[in-house]
C-alpha cells in the first residue's frame, strides 16, 4: 500500500493479458446489429422462424421435438427474451454513438454559421465602405459643369484680356513687352 494517498499504487504484473477491444471496432459492430434488427428483413426472419420452431414442434414426430407445446413453448419464449435482451444495448450503443455524430455534427454547423456571420458582417463593412467612398467620388455631371464653368471663366478671360488689349494701341516691339506683361501680371 502506498504512504501517501495522493501516490498511486504499483500496477500488478499479469501472467495473462486482458483483451484490449477497439471501442471504434465494437461500436461499429453494434451499429451494424442494430441497422439490421431495425429492417423489414429483420422481422420477416424472426417470424419464419418462429414459425417454422411452431411448426416444427407441432407436427414434427413426437421424439424429434424438442419444445412442447404444452409448456407454452418454454424454449422459444427463452431464445427471444435472449434476443431481446441483446438486441436493446445494442441499439442504445448505436444511439450514442450517433447521438455523438450528430453532437459533433451540431458544432461543426454552429462553426460555419460563425464563419459565415464573420464574412457577411465583414461584406458588409465592405459594402458601407464602398458606399462612403463612392459619395466623395465625382460624378460625371459635377465633372461635366465643373469643366462648364473653367471654360465659362477662360472663355470670359480671354474676352476680357481681348478687350483689354484693344484699348491701347500695338507696336510693332510692343507684342512681346505686351507678352511679357501678361506673364507677369498672371
Amino acid at each position: 500500500m502506498a504512504d501517501r494517498l495522493d501516490t498511486p499504487l504499483e500496477t500488478r504484473r499479469r501472467f495473462i493479458r486482458r483483451p484490449q477491444l477497439d471501442e471504434d471496432a465494437s461500436g461499429k459492430i453494434s451499429e451494424s446489429i442494430a441497422r439490421f434488427l431495425g429492417t423489414p428483413r429483420f422481422i420477416i426472419y424472426l417470424t419464419l422462424f418462429c414459425l417454422v420452431w411452431i411448426a416444427w414442434n407441432i407436427w414434427a414426430p413426437e421424439g424429434m421435438r424438442f419444445d412442447q407445446a404444452a409448456n407454452g413453448f418454454t424454449a422459444l419464449t427463452l431464445m427471444l427474451s435472449l434476443q431481446a435482451s441483446y438486441a436493446a444495448p445494442l441499439i442504445l450503443l448505436a444511439q450514442n454513438r450517433q447521438t455523438d455524430r450528430d453532437r459533433v455534427q451540431a458544432e461543426q454547423d454552429r462553426q460555419r454559421s460563425e464563419r459565415n456571420l464573420a464574412d457577411t458582417e465583414f461584406l458588409a463593412r465592405e459594402m458601407a465602405a464602398l458606399r462612403i467612398a463612392l459619395s466623395e467620388v465625382a460624378t460625371r455631371d459635377f465633372v461635366r459643369s465643373e469643366l462648364r464653368n473653367m471654360l465659362e471663366d477662360l472663355t470670359a478671360e480671354r474676352d476680357g484680356d481681348k478687350e483689354h488689349d484693344g484699348d491701347r494701341p500695338e507696336k510693332k516691339g510692343d507684342r512681346s513687352r505686351g507678352g511679357g506683361d501678361r506673364q507677369a501680371r498672371g
